[in-house]
């Protein structure tokens, strides 16, 4: 453009014929070229600043794509595989971990055995420090140690599980929220009588100030002892040089103080911010329940209606976030129930049955009951279907996993047996006549003795309901791993033959699968009794391949044949190449609840023949209607399904706690745990330079930049000299 410009001056230059037009003329050309050099001079450095600015905004802009973060990514390793302790809140303490805003950083040090500590603690020379810990470990006592330092910013635990066993519950779970209290069996308080969880050792219940990650790869941990025993690992007594391994640990949380202190503020900034930031989420999720003959949820049943009410629980919990196997804890147990309800269901006269038979299956009961209270608490409040008055009696499955033996106990509550000796004494003759052709024993134990930690508590806490539950332990807990991250499929001696693809192991009847169901079968039939029937209740029979089936499901993988078939469409997600935590959590529903739920329905309900449109559209008060994804079609070369329509009576209800519906925070009646919110959770490892070096490095940067800014601006000032095009000395102006 700029030349074209000057050629057009020139020929209107050229037709003047005047000289002292030509002079003028030549000088205005002059004036006009010196004007060009300068515009083109600043067109230039424009140009370059414009360049530099679009590469920083482009380099941001594609940051997350990975053209900018090369060098953090030559700097640090990621750890993918990691869980972390996080923050918890009730109404009067904060327990869990934390880092500080920008994460913790420490150098490695890898403690194998008791006297590797004292290099953490005092004899090391470049505090502060991440200990990584094997399991056997991780106990109380070390914890202790570590927490009563300022030498130590973090704490990783690799997983190998102690043989001794291991559990970061407390030895009363759930104290306090029981039936016993100073006004109802105040013997039985705060398990005076028995200590329930003997190796409980409350390590969840503590408040620590460093983060504490849980490594769950294997191949993670060798890369952090190789880079520890490359860097950090002291030889022949001489102190290690830098660079050292470390790592940075990323949890900080949002909530402090206790669940009155988050809640308040959440509920202030919801009140008065247009966007409101919520820092705590009270722990919630949904109850699974049905009953064997379907009822009218719009309604409540009449007084005279009786229904015997079989529980057991779905969630556990351990030290961190969202990984909870329960394998002993809950899932045992609540396979055995879903087994029961499937075998009496079977039964050619369930729908005449004198009274009704409800399956419930709660959630949250690790954290003082959250599903029980809320139902009991509904129940009385008549904002639930069934009323305290319709519960005829009350059947748990505690844990009975029956690792040890094969005897079952029959607890009984000890204050309320006085008035309900002959309702109890028939629930205890029914389970005695269902083990009649197994290999279960059941056992009754003393009226000294008080109920385990169970749903039933919540209930007895508001009407006197006879009531039993099953237990593989007659007094403390069998479970050596209660609570805890080792509660996994081997803990209850789940096991298949090698080599076994994943679909031959789905149907693989194992031991395990075999020992409860028998229990199922001691169950269903005790419950087919108690709700009055009069035939044959020894051709009831749970069947072995479907525990089989629910064990693989519910601990080794999601995502089998099975599973998929029996869930809607848009949860196939959900299904994944291992087993679901079965912690609470604050998002509703959970995995778990999904799959009980779903797993629920197949083996009770009933396959229609409506459309999917009718299917989806046939919900009423009586059944719940689900389309479901069915088995892949055998006829077809690709991935196609034959879905169809299940019809049961399985339904969701709300397990939140009563105190975040009454807005009472600071409740001793009910559980008000919660949950704090954070920004990230992850981890990595780094090698990490000298105080010295990092010192230098930063003065150097400085002074480069300096540098920079000063070349930068005499560049700019002396731009139209060291920019300016020599000019063509033929050229001629006329």
């Amino acid at each position: 453009m700029l030349k074209r410009g000057s050629q057009s001056v020139s020929l209107i230059l050229c037709e003047a014929t005047d000289g002292g037009k030509e002079a003028e003329a030549a000088g205005k050309m002059a004036a006009i070229e010196e004007e060009e050099m300068g515009s083109s001079c600043s067109w230039r450095m424009r140009g370059v600043t414009e360049l530099l600015l679009r590469g920083l905004l482009l380099c941001a802009l594609a940051a997350g794509s990975g053209w900018c973060n090369s060098v953090e990514r030559k700097i640090y390793i990621p750890l993918n595989r990691t869980a972390t302790c996080v923050r918890l809140m009730n109404a009067t303490h904060q327990i869990g971990c934390q880092s500080s805003m920008n994460g913790d950083t420490g150098v490695i040090h890898v403690v194998e055995k008791q006297e590797d500590v004292q290099w953490v603690l005092s004899d090391g020379p470049h505090p502060p420090y991440i200990v990584l810990l094997d399991g056997e470990l991780f106990t109380r006592g070390m914890m202790d140690q570590l927490k009563g330092s300022s030498r130590i910013s973090g704490v990783a635990v690799a997983k190998p599980s102690p043989v001794k066993g291991f559990s970061p519950g407390s030895r009363c779970p759930n104290d306090g929220f029981g039936v016993y209290t100073s006004r109802y069996g105040p013997e039985f308080a705060h398990c005076n009588n028995t200590e329930w969880n003997p190796l409980g050792n409350g390590l969840f219940y503590e408040d620590f100030s460093f983060p504490i990650f849980l490594l769950q790869d294997e191949n993670e941990t060798q890369v952090i002892k190789q880079c520890y025993q490359a860097y950090n690992l002291p030889r022949n007594g001489s102190i290690p040089q830098y660079p050292l391994c470390a790592m940075q640990l990323f949890s900080h949380m949002h909530a402090v103080t206790s669940t009155v202190t988050c809640m308040r503020r959440t509920s202030l900034q919801s009140t008065f911010s247009i966007n409101p930031e919520i820092i705590c989420d009270p722990l919630s999720d949904y109850n699974v329940w049905s009953t064997l003959k379907p009822i009218n949820v719009s309604t409540k049943l009449n007084s005279t209606e009786k229904v015997i009410m079989v529980a057991t629980r779905i969630d556990s919990h351990s030290m961190f976030w969202n990984v909870a196997p329960g394998a002993e804890s809950a899932v045992a147990s609540f396979v055995t129930h879903l087994a029961a309800a499937e075998a009496i269901h079977k039964a050619p006269d369930v729908q005449t049955l004198p009274k009704n038979i409800m399956f419930t299956f709660f959630q949250g009961e690790s954290f003082d009951y959250i599903g029980s209270s809320r139902m009991a608490f509904d129940m009385q409040k008549n904002n639930f279907p069934i009323r305290l008055e319709n519960i005829d009696c009350f059947l748990e499955l505690g844990q009975i996993a029956l690792t040890n033996s094969s005897v079952l106990w029959m607890h009984t509550d000890p204050v309320s047996q006085t008035n309900l000796s002959v309702e109890i004494g028939n629930m205890v003759a029914a389970l005695r006549s269902g083990t009649n052709g197994t290999g279960v024993e059941v056992s009754e134990i003393g009226s000294t003795q008080a109920l385990p930690p169970s749903s039933f508590q919540r209930f007895l806490r508001l009407k006197e309901i006879p009531g039993v539950v099953l237990a593989d332990h007659k007094a403390s807990f069998q479970n050596k791993y209660y609570q805890s991250i080792y509660d996994t499929a081997e803990n209850i001696l789940l096991k298949y033959p090698q080599p076994m693809s994943p679909e031959e192991a789905l149907d693989y009847v194992t031991e395990t699968a075999e020992s409860l169901a028998e229990v199922a079968t001691v169950v269903a039939r005790a419950l087919y009794q108690l709700a009055g029937g009069s035939g044959n209740a020894s051709a009831i029979q749970a069947d072995p391949r479907t525990v089989t089936r629910m064990l693989f499901g519910f601990l080794v993988r999601t995502n089998n044949s099975w599973f998929q078939s029996i869930i809607k469409p848009d949860l196939k997600g959900i299904l994944e190449n291992e087993p679901p935590p079965y912690y609470i959590a604050v998002s509703k529903p959970v995995n778990a609840t999904y799959l009980v739920h779903y797993v629920l329905a197949n083996l009770t309900g009933t396959v229609t023949n409506l459309t999917k449109e009718q299917c989806l559209n046939a919900d009423g008060d009586l059944y719940e209607y689900a389309w479901v994804q069915g088995p892949q079609d055998p006829n077809s070369t690709t991935s196609s399904r034959l879905p169809f329509c299940v019809r049961s009576t399985v339904r969701l209800t709300s397990a939140s706690s009563p105190a975040f519906e009454l807005q009472e925070w600071g409740s001793t009646q009910y559980s008000t745990w919660t949950e704090s919110r954070w920004k990230e959770l992850h981890a990595r490892i780094f090698l990490v330079a000298s105080r010295q070096l990092e010192i230098i490095t930063l003065i150097v940067g400085i002074l480069i930049l300096i540098i920079s800014f000063v070349a930068t601006y005499f560049i700019n000032a002396k731009a139209d000299v060291l920019f300016t095009t020599p000019r063509d000395s033929g050229a001629v102006a006329y």
